[in-house]
């Protein structure tokens, strides 16, 4: 089955519009807290750490739900009201001048940010499964590409006034919204749709329900500690990068999108070379070693310059999470795509609720004024354990794990 090319290139656009949005308020999220609530940068760390979890939170209780509701009521609808309330949520946010607007804003945004795992289902629906890994790394790409568009315009609004860049974010998700009312058609045709279950329609039930499938519950595992590890990337890039080389907005969006750039060369085109070479088990051994050397030296570096040359090295380590899907989504049914999708999403959300406690938290006691050692670069060091734990997890499950991919 060959994707059609409008509506990929209409999920592609959406992905890449959602991930500008986000892109766009990550360079002015230390300036905004600590413009509310008058903090210092490692106090501001961690409100910045709570407002990704609780967001995370939102989005890890429903995924599961959406992606269901994906599979009993189609894609289109679940993308439209998602990109909808997104909308609103960053008007909310661009006016919110209290820590619990903040908060309600990131409460509302988790429970409607089901486009990512959504848009995966939409992929998976109209892709022959030989050919799924790609596609879904061209999913990633879009999402690097709106990383290198939003983290720049989001520097330099943010160099305006800290909340432009949430009226930005609005506009681009109301735009998004009209395009995809008019140009998106359904790719979950009524016979092929799953009858909506609430016992499987939450994390716990959806998770035991998708570890039934062959292999897939190893993966599960390694994709955990993976993300949590992976996260440390946004969960403190930009307190990081002001802590340890005193870089304003305007480089924090810079170096933003420049791993966005390498993200987009990876996902895009590299992938495509990449995995019918390795196969997808050995890609996800090789990567999961880069992406513990990068994020080790991430923690130690001690120049500016460093952090350029790390940023194209640790992209190419982006390859695991597209081949660890491809194997899990071939191993689901036809009927179960939005379901594993939920679930994925909800790893992902779990992910981004313990990642931004602990590197926030890392980042705080070794930045603090009183800090025993000064070390901006710990959260990363942390990261780079919980990788070689995701690999060690990986390598005592890999025999089953690489089944699925042999040729």
């Amino acid at each position: 089955m060959a994707p059609r090319r409008l509506p990929v290139l209409f999920i592609l656009i959406t992905v890449t519009i959602d991930a500008m949005g986000i892109g766009l308020i990550l360079p002015v999220m230390p300036d905004l807290i600590r413009a509310v609530r008058g903090a210092s940068l490692a106090d501001a760390a961690l409100w910045g750490g709570m407002l990704s979890a609780v967001y995370a939170v939102m989005q890890f209780g429903f995924s599961p739900l959406i992606g269901n509701l994906s599979d009993r009521f189609g894609r289109r609808p679940v993308l439209l009201v998602s990109m909808a309330v997104l909308a609103l949520d960053y008007v909310v946010m661009a006016v919110a001048g209290t820590m619990w607007l903040l908060f309600a804003g990131r409460v509302v945004a988790g429970i409607a940010a089901a486009t990512h795992a959504t848009a995966l289902a939409y992929m998976a629906d109209i892709t022959d499964s030989s050919k799924r890994s790609q596609n879904f790394g061209l999913i990633s790409a879009g999402f690097g590409v709106g990383f290198i568009l939003g983290p720049v315009i989001g520097g330099l609004l943010g160099g305006l006034d800290p909340r432009a860049p949430f009226v930005a974010a609005a506009c681009l998700a109301a735009a998004n919204f009209a395009f995809g009312w008019f140009v998106l058609p359904e790719s979950l045709p009524p016979e092929r749709r799953r009858a909506f279950d609430w016992r499987r329609a939450n994390p716990a039930g959806a998770l035991k329900s998708v570890r039934k499938l062959p292999g897939v519950g190893a993966l599960l595992a390694v994709m955990l500690a993976y993300q949590i590890a992976n996260f440390t990337y946004p969960a403190v890039w930009a307190y990081y990068i002001q802590g340890a080389f005193g870089w304003d907005a305007r480089m924090v969006g810079l170096s933003l999108a420049a791993y966005g750039v390498a993200i987009a060369v990876v996902q895009g085109g590299l992938i495509r070379a990449i995995l019918p070479r390795l196969g997808e088990a050995r890609a996800v051994f090789w990567g999961l070693i880069l992406n513990t050397f990068c994020l080790l030296a991430y923690g130690v570096a001690t120049q500016g310059w460093m952090i350029w040359v790390l940023i194209p090295i640790s992209a190419v380590g982006a390859i695991v999470a597209p081949a660890m899907q491809g194997v899990m989504s071939r191993a689901a049914g036809e009927r179960q795509q939005g379901e594993l999708q939920g679930v994925l999403g909800s790893i992902s959300a779990l992910s981004m609720i313990l990642s931004p406690v602990m590197m926030t938290q890392a980042f705080f006691w070794f930045t603090r004024d009183d800090a025993v050692l000064r070390l901006p670069g710990a959260p990363f060091l942390l990261g780079a354990v919980l990788m070689a734990g995701a690999l060690a997890i990986y390598l005592g499950t890999r025999p089953r794990a690489a089944a699925p991919a042999a040729s």
